[in-house]
């Protein structure tokens, strides 16, 4: 990398500040990207907020975003980076800006900012005692490694094919949920029957709760037996749980009275908030902030975790709780539920079945592309794996 020179993100990028303002925001109108909505990635405008026609030009300044520009975070959550991959029009709220490459290829200046070299630059330029900021004079004094044009070009095409993989296999797994969704309402909402007898969950599932071990004793942790709490889930965009960021050791295992939780037990986060949702691909133990459900009655556990999908307004309204909503292992079991014929069930298990199990095989591979692109992503950056010109 003896070629490659060295420059300030303000050498190569023009940066766009917003409005220090906080808008009104609209049912209908042009999406504002705030800091919550940047996530190191690329920019998904699904779940931003609205603002009217008047408020979307007068944040934009006169420049409109372009395939390429990319959007940062600057208080708070500082730091991210989500790049524009398609033409779209939106404008960027209150502590962010946007960041308009003009001498350096845009993706190789995305995939740069969210490396961790560039990670642990940009922590080291914050300030601020109350909320962690960065102004825009220090991303200006971001410095970037800079490879000749070319090169740029090829590392971040190395970067964007696997993220494009990536994406696909996201969304091939979006529809295929939302396929087998369909599938529930309409066999066992649209189409129950008034003879299907009623009962309760508790007639057709197990559930049990957890706990943590107290975490002052060191001999309770860091073992080789996943421990799972509600936050495994808060980023989670899979259906099935395949790894937990903290483990516990035998003793902490004897501290939980569910035990340990067999392979295809269903998790349904029970406060704060309630809904998170996943199928367990490993054997684990689990905190007070779950409902684990097992499906050694009746029903299957693709069957609940659709059945919770389609009913959770339902169980959230079960919940009650004065600091924060909480829906207790007792009244979950005592929910209310139709009880189909079994015939009924083992079809609809046939017919979903494989739907649910291309979303495993995709998962796993999602899980092994991330990977890779990770392990990638600082070697190519640093020069220490380079990428040939075929």
């Amino acid at each position: 990398m003896s070629e490659w020179k060295e420059y300030k993100l303000g050498d190569v990028c023009d940066l766009l500040d917003c409005l220090h303002k906080t808008p009104t925001y609209v049912k209908e109108g042009y999406p504002m990207v705030r800091v919550t909505d940047i996530k190191n990635g690329a920019i998904d405008l699904n779940g931003c907020l609205k603002v009217s026609e008047s408020v979307y030009h007068a944040f934009l300044k006169g420049y409109y975003p372009k395939v390429g520009d990319i959007a940062f975070s600057r208080v708070g959550s500082f730091g991210n980076s989500s790049i524009v991959k398609k033409e779209s029009k939106f404008c960027i709220g209150q502590n962010t800006t946007l960041i308009i490459p003009k001498k350096i290829d845009p993706f190789f200046a995305f995939y740069y900012l969210i490396s961790k070299d560039a990670r642990a630059e940009i922590d080291g330029l914050a300030g601020g005692s109350t909320q962690p900021t960065i102004s825009m004079k220090s991303i200006r004094e971001i410095t970037f490694p800079y490879p000749p044009l070319p090169e740029q070009k090829l590392i971040s095409e190395t970067l964007s094919s696997l993220d494009d993989k990536i994406d696909l296999l996201h969304r091939q797994n979006k529809t295929l949920e939302a396929l087998a969704e369909t599938l529930f309402r309409q066999w066992f909402v649209e189409e129950a029957e008034e003879s299907w007898e009623n009962g309760k969950l508790d007639d057709v599932i197990s559930v049990k709760g957890g706990t943590t071990p107290s975490t002052i004793k060191p001999e309770f942790w860091n073992g080789n037996i996943h421990w799972t709490s509600p936050r495994d889930l808060s980023n989670h965009n899979s259906i099935f749980l395949f790894d937990t960021e903290r483990r516990i050791s035998e003793r902490g295992l004897k501290e939980i009275g569910s035990g340990l939780l067999p392979i295809g037990t269903v998790l349904l986060s029970s406060r704060a908030p309630i809904g998170y949702l996943a199928i367990t691909e490993i054997p684990v133990a689990i905190n007070q902030g779950y409902i684990a459900i097992l499906c050694d009655k009746l029903v299957s556990n693709y069957f609940i975790y659709l059945w919770c999908k389609a009913n959770m307004p339902d169980i959230e309204n079960a919940g009650n709780g004065s600091v924060f909503q909480e829906i207790s292992k007792t009244t979950f079991r005592s929910l209310d539920f139709k009880i189909p014929p079994t015939e009924k069930l083992k079809l609809f298990d046939k017919e979903v079945e494989p739907m649910f199990q291309k979303i495993k095989s995709n998962a796993k591979q999602i899980k092994t592309l991330t990977q890779l692109r990770d392990t990638l992503l600082p070697k190519l950056m640093s020069g220490e794996v380079r990428v040939e010109n075929n």
